[in-house]
């Protein structure tokens, strides 16, 4: 081998890991903007602005929920979604020198993204059936409560958004401290789906392709729920 043939090896670049498919990369970034937007139309009292960014909300999150059983690998909940058990032998593992990054989510990133999504969940539900003190902003299935049930549901809608402050404050929390700790950068797969292939876990080239009918088919079940919400009212 030549001194050439070995400097060109040595440049080679590192084999790359697929890791968050593009449908998973894209609710997230949605998500994080459209938390912050709707939080903003809030409290500048744009509420059309809010009232659609909230029903974008849903839509996104009925299509996460149908991507994590039929999206690939590191999207479905049957495969980072552990039990105590396992939880706890990760967390031994966390704090050894040797760690490596777990393929997708780990057991304690699953349980971070689980609080996310329930508590968006839970905010997203209260808004649809709230109503403000005068009844001149109500949520598109306000109508089919009585008026008590959607002032609760406003008070609760506006709670819930304090505890997704928190449960993000943790995410972001412990994003800083793989990054500190561990120097495991988890924002750069988030953005490209992709991360060197170094002594990691799963498999060497990544996720496998899903189907693009999979795909179609839940932008489908998003957009007729989101129509769904806003054409009930109409009916009535």
């Amino acid at each position: 081998m030549t001194d050439d043939t070995v400097a060109s090896t040595s440049r080679a670049p590192t084999p790359k890991q697929k890791v968050w498919d593009a449908p998973v990369r894209l609710v997230h970034w949605m998500l994080v903007f459209l938390v912050a937007f709707s939080w903003w139309t809030a409290e500048e009292g744009e509420m059309q602005w809010h009232y659609w960014s909230g029903l974008t909300i849903v839509g996104l999150l009925v299509f996460r929920v149908y991507w994590g059983f039929a999206g690939p690998e590191t999207a479905r909940f049957s495969r980072f979604v552990k039990g105590p058990g396992a939880i706890l032998s990760y967390t031994a593992k966390l704090l050894k020198p040797d760690y490596r990054a777990t393929f997708g989510h780990n057991p304690l990133g699953a349980l971070s993204v689980i609080a996310i999504l329930l508590a968006l969940i839970a905010q997203v539900g209260f808004g649809l059936f709230a109503s403000d003190t005068d009844g001149l902003e109500s949520g598109p299935l306000s109508p089919y409560v009585s008026y008590e049930v959607s002032q609760d549901a406003g008070d609760l809608h506006e709670e819930a958004f304090n505890i997704l402050l928190i449960l993000i404050g943790l995410h972001i929390a412990a994003i800083v401290f793989y990054l500190v700790a561990k120097r495991i950068n988890l924002i750069g797969p988030m953005i490209t789906g992709s991360r060197k292939a170094e002594g990691l876990d799963g498999p060497r080239s990544g996720i496998a392709p899903v189907p693009a009918w999979r795909f179609l088919l839940g932008v489908a079940i998003a957009v007729a729920t989101v129509f769904l919400i806003v054409w009930l009212p109409t009916t009535r």
